[in-house]
């Protein structure tokens, strides 16, 4: 079963509904325009059921297939919102807002899923339940999470979730997923550093918050070289340091900030009991004290084995069976996807982007030909984890 011929006879059209999100692309939960254009098309496809408003602004689009003997319900989904970056390319559909562009391919992802929709809906060759999910907020709001905590399982009767990514770098037209730990949980930290203020020319007067945090920074790199079990994976990432605005002032306090990620919940947890406790007694050290504010962002992106198993040889299907890798290494972003994953069994999939500018890159954008084989993959888990009888 390769790439669906009735899908690549109407790539063009979900090419050029790509190519309208991302002229007007919305940031995190405020994604009202592309929401509502999703439930319009949904319907005119004739989805069995279509509900807006879930998670605040996610959409759900319900397609039954020919008979639901056994009630089996697969779950497909995609995210819809952009991101605060100022576009660097040249395409004819470039951002025509200034400051906000697609640089991660969801306006790709949502035109893919609405790809498939509209296959599932108009052939029906399955039983059971396809439902598809759009969701906002992807971008670091947790739309994944509003979805979840608004029943979005229970109210969809969902028994399995599969999602998918576009990968630069990987070449079109091929697969890449992995069971059991797939993405890190991603969590951050805020350290504010308070020591006494005074004249730069008398620094024997002061407690230098600018030393404390900067000797701060050199030791939570020993997090992972030191505390983290080698065989493990960890990321601490210091990416923030303000403090002052003189010459000639030290200043009163100092404001670190940065990114723990993890594969683990034994890593996690460890990584954010010693980023509190670096901190705090490395500025005492120094005669300062340091407030920890840690926060836990998304969880493990972890893929179950039988899920992922199935994935990937669907995939394999589609792009054939050289086509896809089944085991690669862990990465160590982070996806939101990850909170279905969480209630759910399933699993998460790289789709090839081919060359291109990575995602989050000013200079980025989703590649077109990859449209046939994401929404193919899509039609083809729903028609091969419920085959018509």
């Amino acid at each position: 079963m390769p790439v669906i011929n009735r899908i690549a006879d109407f790539s063009d059209e979900i090419a050029a509904w790509r190519h309208d999100f991302h002229q007007h692309p919305e940031l995190l939960f405020d994604v009202h325009r592309t929401a509502g254009i999703v439930a319009d098309k949904l319907r005119a496809f004739g989805c069995d059921a279509v509900e807006t408003g879930i998670g605040r602004t996610g959409v759900v689009g319900v397609i039954r297939g020919r008979s639901n003997a056994g009630g089996r319900v697969i779950d497909l989904g995609a995210d819809m919102d952009a991101l605060p970056i100022m576009e660097a390319t040249d395409v004819p559909y470039k951002s025509k807002t200034p400051g906000r562009m697609h640089a991660c391919g969801h306006d790709g992802h949502t035109a893919m899923l609405l790809g498939a929709a509209q296959y599932l809906a108009e052939m029906r060759n399955f039983d059971g339940t396809a439902v598809m999910i759009f969701q906002p907020a992807e971008e670091g709001g947790g739309g994944g999470d509003a979805m979840v905590k608004d029943g979005l399982m229970e109210r969809f009767s969902v028994q399995e979730v599969f999602g998918m990514h576009n990968m630069p770098g990987l070449a079109v037209g091929r697969f890449a997923l992995r069971p059991g730990p797939m993405m890190a949980a991603a969590d951050r930290f805020t350290i504010t550093v308070e020591g006494r203020g005074g004249h730069a020319a008398r620094p024997h007067d002061c407690i230098d918050p600018v030393l404390a945090g900067s000797q701060i920074v050199n030791a939570l790199q020993s997090i992972v070289a030191r505390s983290v079990d080698p065989l493990e994976a960890a990321v601490v990432s210091v990416t923030v340091f303000k403090a002052g605005d003189a010459y000639n002032v030290i200043p009163q306090t100092a404001t670190l900030g940065g990114t723990v990620r993890s594969l683990s919940p034994t890593v996690r947890d460890l990584c954010e009991t010693r980023v509190k406790a670096v901190a705090e007694t490395v500025a005492s050290a120094f005669g300062a004290t340091a407030r920890v504010d840690y926060s836990r962002g998304y969880p493990v992106t972890r893929n179950t084995p039988e899920q992922t198993a199935f994935m990937a040889a669907v995939a394999a299907e589609v792009a054939g069976a050289g086509a896809v890798d089944d085991d690669i290494p862990p990465l160590m972003g982070a996806e939101d996807f990850s909170y279905m994953l969480e209630r759910r069994p399933g699993a998460y999939i790289l789709l090839g982007n081919g060359d291109t500018a990575g995602v989050h890159h000013p200079a980025y954008d989703f590649n077109d030909a990859a449209i046939p084989y994401g929404a193919s993959l899509w039609a083809r888990i729903v028609e091969t984890g419920m085959p018509a009888r």
